[in-house]
């Protein structure tokens, strides 16, 4: 059974850290494309970050310079490491490798 758990959500300050892991079960996450995507309350879900299986990676302008996509496929696990975060960072954090999707994890940046 494929399955996508992120965790590592949680309240920070403006200008904190956090890492989010998506852990993977299910399939070798090393063969594919992994995202991160992001819903804000009100907003539409909004893709932020994506790597290959290449390694290449891709980063929405809000967040380039900020946020990292790594994967390690020894734990078959892909990460997000969130740096100098803002309120506007604010949302629900999920992964996914279409079409299966986890079940999200909260980031809340307030002060």
């Amino acid at each position: 059974q494929v399955q996508l758990v992120e965790s590592g959500g949680g309240l920070v300050q403006p200008g904190g850290s956090l890492i989010l892991p998506c852990a993977a079960s299910g399939f070798t996450l090393q063969s594919y494309a992994i995202g991160w995507f992001r819903q804000a309350p009100g907003k539409e879900r909004e893709g932020i970050s994506c790597t290959s299986s290449d390694g290449s990676t891709y980063y929405t302008d809000s967040v380039k310079g900020r946020f990292t996509i790594s994967r390690d496929n020894a734990k078959n696990t892909v990460y997000l490491q969130m740096n100098s975060l803002k309120p506007e960072d604010t949302a629900v954090y999920y992964c996914t490798v279409p079409p299966n999707w986890g079940q999200g994890t909260q980031v809340n940046v307030s002060s």
